[in-house]
């Protein structure tokens, strides 16, 4: 369908349309997930992004396979953000730290043992068939949520249009401070993040000269970073404020990746399984923290919004990344690293919540009237 030598460019630009989807749909996923009974919307987007993986196998036109990503990521932008939000509505908002934690930590176990379950099932069936597959775990996926009961969320007492609601959601990410904190440094989680995912493969198998396993190994030590990191969280629990979490994995994931151009193999294999911890202490917080400090008839376009912004950092980070991985290729992590750094400090000097993570009556309040 294409050539090897554009494989880089139909991927720029499936990520660019990842982005492009969760920052456009997922404010107004938000909104509706407030409005509706959930559970449907959820069921609805995992039947529709099995027909979308079931449409994969049989396309022949590049311009196919964006049109394919661009409704599966479309979809996902209503999923994700619906889902969030349902978990302090299913398990209460004293427990949703924990809640959140486990499902991070199932999540990023997934991530690490996926690619090897894929490679035995195409190796079995194929490569084309493994988007059967896929498609059939979405189809279970919205069988088991349609034996929960109604996932339906309290109304508030203003009903708001549609873009009210979208403006209201971003309001309250940016007039919290504790949550305008963790958002910031979610942009400083990005660009380390985009660092590793983009300029990683160049560093092991480029520099280094070895092989496509062992860049599956380090990125392994990534992911398993971050299940590790989510069962700290979820053990410590309100013991520790959230943002001081946050502001910890920021720091952690900065530092770790500054040595990587120079690091030996075993070295990187130990900075990435820290950056992994860091990512996660920077990410899994952030969602507690929303469902700790919104009322639940705003928890949708809360994370609806925060799904939005959180993303909109990629569009940044992405670049940056390809920029420094392709113009300055042996001083790409030492340069993105001092610039996440240099980003924190900004933040932490300008920014940094005065008392902490308690949850803001008064911003719930005023939020309301936007």
């Amino acid at each position: 369908m294409t050539s090897g030598k554009n494989a880089a460019v139909v991927l720029g630009a499936a990520l660019t349309l990842r982005v492009l989807a969760f920052v456009v749909f997922s404010p107004l996923a938000g909104v509706i997930a407030d409005r509706i009974n959930r559970k449907w919307l959820l069921v609805g987007c995992d039947f529709g992004r099995m027909l979308v993986i079931g449409l994969l196998p049989f396309v022949h036109a590049v311009w196919q396979v964006y049109v394919l990503m661009f409704l599966v990521n479309a979809l996902t932008a209503f999923f994700t953000p619906t889902n969030q939000a349902t978990v302090p509505l299913v398990v209460g908002q004293e427990d949703s730290g924990p809640a959140f934690a486990l499902s991070s930590a199932t999540t990023e176990l997934i991530n690490i043992i996926g690619p090897g379950l894929a490679g035995v099932v195409a190796a079995l069936l194929g490569g084309r068939n493994l988007f059967f597959v896929d498609a059939v775990s979405f189809l279970l996926s919205g069988l088991l949520i349609l034996t929960l009961p109604a996932l339906k969320a309290e109304q508030g007492e203003v009903q708001r249009s549609t873009w009210q609601g979208i403006r209201n959601g971003t309001a309250r990410l940016w007039r919290d401070p504790p949550i305008r904190f963790a958002l910031l440094l979610e942009l400083v989680a990005a660009v380390t993040g985009a660092l590793i995912l983009v300029d990683t493969v160049n560093r092991i198998q480029g520099d280094l000269r070895l092989s496509e396993s062992t860049y599956g190994w380090v990125m392994a030590a990534y992911g398993l970073g971050a299940t590790l990191a989510s069962l700290v969280v979820g053990f410590v629990g309100k013991r520790w404020p959230r943002t001081r979490f946050i502001l910890l994995g920021a720091l952690m994931t900065s530092v770790a990746v500054l040595p990587a151009n120079v690091a030996p193999l075993l070295a990187i294999l130990a900075l990435w399984l820290l950056a992994g911890i860091g990512q996660n202490w920077v990410n899994l917080p952030a969602e507690t923290l929303l469902a700790e400090r919104t009322e639940e008839a705003a928890q949708g376009r809360v994370y609806g919004a925060h799904f939005a912004w959180s993303h909109l950092w990629y569009a940044f980070a992405y670049p940056l990344a390809g920029f420094l991985g392709t113009r300055l290729p042996h001083q790409d992590f030492l340069i993105g690293g001092g610039i996440a750094l240099v980003l924190l400090a900004i933040v932490v000097v300008l920014l940094r919540p005065r008392t902490e993570d308690q949850p803001a009556t008064s911003i719930v309040s005023t939020s309301e009237s936007t």
